[in-house]
């Protein structure tokens, strides 16, 4: 135990001096000398105490970890895994019986029977209480001289700060045209990144700045230390920096001296008398450093705001106070003026920049609407035939449009009305299928266009108008329909938005309800617990694929949805569970939206789903509009729904009250791109102002961040020059998933090859995986997206066929691959629990931090 052999001495003598310290205090106090034995008795207590408290403090702070866990292993203690505090606290235990120091029996030895020693240690620690008390009356008398400099010294600057700034202007002056003059410019970069290394850019040109401050945003050459959230750093350093120091150091030489020259004579002369010394400039600097740091900075604020013309041709004066006040009065006027002219100027912009603003942006999201059309409102909870009430009235009529949330659902009405007689054709962006002599039409909501004219329009889950992301596509198509009649069809928490959007129009308000009650299970649900007719519910693709293959390794047939899956193929799973091929349904939240299964129970197996930046509850409507797909009217009396967790919350959410929604999204119009056209033609441009315009109350801006992340892509290039600003933003608007780096190259490649005249770069069809088949699909599907802009129709043919086949690989190697994806840790491997909530094992979740030796963690 080499470090407690180091420090037992060094505690003893720490011991020692602790009680000679006591000791004094003690002596220094009394009026007369006292015994020996009478300062034993009133201390006596504390020498007893005062060694365990050295000890214990030099022992515990001093002695490594690894000594401390020897030694008590040595003493018998089990050590491993135990944390840091119980560890010292076993540690401090033992130490207090450790070799104690006997103070009481040293200080006898010390002083006992020394009577001549005693009365020497009382008279000197009398003297030095003397010398104390004197010492700190002198020091409380510079105090007050000191804040006495310090009152007149705050007059005197404030007095005289225009003359010490006309020095200080000057001096900077001098310097700023040396270092123009005799130093070099440097390519600004990130003053952080070190491992740029510094190009050299030749002489600085004074004509390039405007103000003193762009220039001192300019690098040196060296590299500092700083301070940057609370941390040390080094840096590039800027001429900010070293004018800063220049300045400080000339002001802490220039003030002070002028200060002591204009102090009142009775303040020195009370100086002079109390130190028996003239007071110095030094002093005086000493007394005012507070004043000197704050004056500093007012002076690097006004230097930066100078303009450095003015402060290069200052340089051509000799320092003259009178000629350089009026030099310095007229550039300052000048100064002003040109600050007051800019300013007027930018105030003349930003009302030029408000006036077409308002000309671009201003009545076109007004939700007043005006216009000769009958609105019928479907309200209600899910799966209460408000969407059938709908396509009835359209199909009744001479012409009908219906506007779907998911491709999959265009798909179902389009083959809907077909197979009960109303011929009708299908939109999507990524397919048209055109059937001769239709007048109705089944698209996704996004295909909306506002000048085609239907008889009947039906718009479908209206209260996704509030998504961030897609709201706008409801809002155009709700408040631009052009029709004799519209169906919106919505939950109930979006009846109040609705009718505020439709304001004074012609509306018949229908109200659904449940014919089949929803009944929540009282017992938490296991798989082994699932029955024919289950949809289990997870919130992401890979928990579906898990489950899915845990159902059928234990015998059950299983149909799967998830948002990656192609429409096709979720047709497929779809029909094979209606059709009562497959037993039970494995989906994400995607089963909520207007999909009609044959499900008799809901069952959700996580109560929380990422919703792109955290993990998070669900919510009260995310609940209710996936559990009312439980119950399917004619096959079962009553929808059950179940929980693995938290039934009582989870059921509370259900039936819960909707609250009203009050915000919708808006996006660009066309109306809105065509008035744009009249000021700009770039798209960058629009970006800006669609940042900057204020969004009307009651309604929330889609960020149009995916567009401007692909503009990025080919903004400034003969892409962004040969396309028409409509057309360019119609091809960044394009619906496929630009999270997918592949996709986005692809789409990159495309443009290219459209502006240049070259054919279209084939899609990408890998199979190796299930993973690149679905991804395959979408790169069909995005190629296909063109073609249709394009008008290539027959080229399109082949590859809608194409596509189906990768559909229908993805139909196979579902039912292959489905049993591979068992629920494994990803660290070790290790199979988990079906219920297992997260990627790791416990054992990996436990061993994801390591102590270091010293007490310390590291994260793998």
């Amino acid at each position: 135990m080499s470090k407690l052999l180091t420090i037992y001495p060094q505690a003893i003598e720490h011991t020692k001096m602790k009680i000679q310290e006591d000791m004094d205090r003690y002596l220094e106090m009394k009026e007369s000398l006292p015994t020996f034995e009478d300062y034993l008795a009133e201390r006596g207590h504390y020498i007893e105490e005062i060694w365990v408290n050295v000890w214990l403090n030099k022992s515990t702070n001093d002695v490594p970890k690894n000594e401390k866990k020897t030694y008590l292993s040595e003493k018998g203690y089990e050590v491993q895994g135990i944390d840091r505090k119980f560890l010292n606290k076993l540690f401090r235990d033992e130490m207090r019986t450790y070799q104690p120091f006997d103070a009481l029996d040293w200080i006898n030895k010390t002083f006992a029977g020394q009577e001549e020693v005693w009365e020497k240690r009382y008279h000197n620690a009398k003297e030095n209480y003397i010398k104390q008390q004197v010492q700190k009356q002198l020091d409380e008398q510079k105090q007050v001289i000191r804040m006495d400099i310090e009152e007149e010294a705050s007059n005197i600057i404030e007095n005289n700060y225009e003359l010490f700034y006309l020095h200080v202007r000057f001096f900077v002056a001098t310097q700023l045209r040396a270092d123009l003059e005799n130093n070099t410019k440097f390519q600004s970069i990130d003053t952080f990144a070190l491992e740029e290394k510094l190009v050299n850019e030749g002489p600085f040109n004074p004509a390039t700045y405007t103000t003193v401050a762009t220039f001192f945003e300019e690098l040196t050459g060296d590299i500092h230390k700083t301070l940057h959230l609370g941390r040390s750093f080094y840096e590039y350093q800027t001429y900010f920096f070293v004018y800063e120091s220049l300045i400080s150091d000339y002001v802490s030489e220039l003030i002070p001296q002028e200060v002591l020259e204009q102090l009142p004579p009775d303040l020195r002369a009370n100086f002079f008398d109390t130190f028996h010394e003239p007071l110095s400039a030094s002093f005086v600097k000493g007394s005012i450093a507070q004043l000197l740091y704050e004056v500093e900075g007012y002076f690097i604020e006004d230097i930066q705001e100078e303009y450095l013309s003015d402060l290069v041709k200052l340089t051509e004066l000799p320092f003259d106070l009178t000629v350089h006040k009026e030099v310095y009065e007229k550039d300052l006027q000048e100064r002003e003026k040109k600050q007051r002219e800019e300013q007027e100027e930018v105030e003349r912009k930003k009302e030029a920049e408000e006036r077409m603003m308002k000309d671009i942006f201003g009545t076109e999201y007004d939700p007043s609407l005006k216009r000769n059309i009958r609105y019928v409102l479907h309200i209600g909870e899910t799966n209460t035939g408000k969407t059938h009430q709908a396509l009835e009235k359209m199909k009744e009529a001479d012409s009908g449009l219906y506007l779907a949330p998911l491709r999959l659902l265009a798909l179902e009405v389009y083959d809907k009305l077909n197979v009960e007689g109303t011929p009708c054709s299908l939109k999507t962006g990524e397919e048209e299928k055109i059937v001769p002599n239709a007048s109705h039409t089944s698209c996704t909501v996004e295909m909306f266009h506002e000048k085609e004219f239907y008889e009947v329009v039906v718009i479908d889950e209206a209260q996704m108008i509030t998504d961030k992301d897609r709201g706008f596509s409801w809002y155009k198509a709700i408040t631009k329909a052009n029709a004799q009649e519209v169906h919106i069809i919505g939950s109930r928490n979006s009846k109040s938005m609705i009718l505020q959007l439709l304001g004074d129009s012609n509306i018949e308000i229908n109200e659904y309800s449940r014919d089949t009650p929803l009944e929540v299970e009282k017992k938490e649900f296991h798989i082994k617990h699932v029955k024919k007719g289950d949809a289990l519910i997870c919130f992401s693709r890979r928990r579906v694929l898990e489950t899915a293959s845990r159902l059928q390794n234990d015998g059950q047939s299983v149909s799967m949805i998830y948002g990656s899956m192609p429409p096709e193929t979720r047709k497929k799973q779809i029909e094979q569970f209606n059709k009562g091929r497959t037993k039970v349904i494995v989906a994400t939240d995607a089963i909520g939206m207007g999909l009609n299964l044959p499900i008799r129970r809901i069952v959700f197996l996580e109560n929380e789903k990422f919703d792109g930046t955290r993990r998070r509850l669900l919510t009260s409507q995310e609940v209710k509009q996936i559990a009312g797909r439980a119950g399917r009217k004619g096959i079962y009396d009553v929808g059950k729904v179940a929980f693995t967790a938290d039934i009582k919350k989870m059921r509370n959410l259900l039936l819960q009250e909707d609250e009203p929604v009050h915000t919708f999204a808006i996006a660009p119009t066309n109306s809105v791109f065509e008035r744009f056209q009249r000021y700009y033609h770039d798209l960058g441009t629009f970006f800006e102002l669609w940042g900057k315009f204020e969004s009307p109350k009651g309604t929330k801006k889609a960020s149009l961040s995916e567009e401007k992340t692909l503009y990025q892509l080919i903004a400034g290039t003969e892409i962004e020059a040969r396309l028409s600003l409509m057309d360019l933003y119609g091809f960044l608007h394009l619906p496929f998933s630009k999270n997918e780096s592949a996709l986005t190259r692809q789409w990159e490649e495309t443009m290219y090859s459209i502006i240049q005249g070259r054919e279209l770069p084939e899609p990408i069809v890998k199979e190796r995986s299930l993973e690149e088949l679905e991804l395959s699909y979408k790169a069909i599907g995005l190629h296909l997206l063109f073609l249709y802009r394009l008008d290539e129709r027959t080229e399109a043919i082949y590859w809608e066929r194409l596509r189906e086949e990768v559909s229908d690989r993805v139909q196979d190697r579902l039912k292959t691959d489905i049993k591979k994806f068992v629920k494994k840790c990803k660290n070790c491997g290790k199979k988990l629990p079906w219920d297992h909530s997260f990627p790791t094992c416990d054992a990996c979740h436990r061993a994801k931090f390591r102590r270091y030796d010293n007490g310390g963690f590291e994260q793998f």
